[in-house]
């Protein structure tokens, strides 16, 4: 395992996570699952605007918005199939990183191109905080800010490259947190360029630790 840094109490990046190696494995079983859940756009509550990025979901649940809100659902908002299995590795990082919570249950795929952004936000849509949530970026370096708890407290952005793993846990489950802008022609990853992002979360509370894939 890479060394870690603590960003903030419960905020730790592990650079280099994945290997060029592992970060093809994931590269290609993502390709699949987008074959089976296609990526589609989603749209702010209420004004239906479209966010910048793409997404899909793997996993029992996956994370939806649109004109409604935000909710978890067993299916794709597009398809109505369920959700494609989440792959090994993220499962693995899961069990390694996410050390004594139960198995993760939506894993959202965003994909960044050169002008995606994420603004800052909390992730809170889950009905349990005590597990982390884990972030595992390939492709392009994107600049990523982390703040405080309460909007409005200060921030501060750092890169995550490809391969690197963010967990945010603990005092920083709910911290605020976006991603500032693409940093292009950083990775040789992804063919088209831009930037996967895969966040692990748990949605419901749960009991046993995951294992190791």
């Amino acid at each position: 395992m890479s060394a870690s840094i603590e960003i903030a109490p419960g905020a730790v990046h592990y650079p280099a996570y994945l290997d060029r190696v592992a970060q093809e494995a994931l590269r290609d079983d993502l390709r699949e699952i987008v074959r089976a859940a296609p990526l589609f756009q989603p749209r702010m509550p209420r004004t239906g605007k479209a966010f910048s990025v793409r997404m899909t979901n793997c996993g029992p649940l996956g994370w939806v918005s649109d004109i409604d809100g935000y909710r978890y659902q067993p299916q794709h908002p597009e398809t109505g199939a369920p959700w494609p299995d989440m792959p090994r590795i993220a499962l693995r990082a899961w069990a390694e990183l996410a050390t004594g919570a139960p198995p993760p249950q939506a894993c959202l795929v965003n994909f960044y191109d050169a002008t995606a952004r994420m603004g800052l936000h909390q992730d809170r849509d889950e009905q349990d905080f005590s597990a982390p949530v884990l972030s595992l970026s390939l492709g392009d370096t994107c600049l990523f800010r982390i703040g405080g708890t309460e909007r409005g407290a200060p921030t501060r952005s750092f890169r995550l490259n490809s391969g690197d793993a963010l967990v945010l846990g603990g005092p920083s489950r709910l911290a605020f947190h976006g991603v500032d802008r693409i940093i292009t022609a950083t990775s040789t990853l992804l063919s088209p360029g831009g930037r996967i992002n895969l966040t692990l979360r748990r949605v419901t509370p749960g009991h046993g630790a995951a294992s190791a894939a």
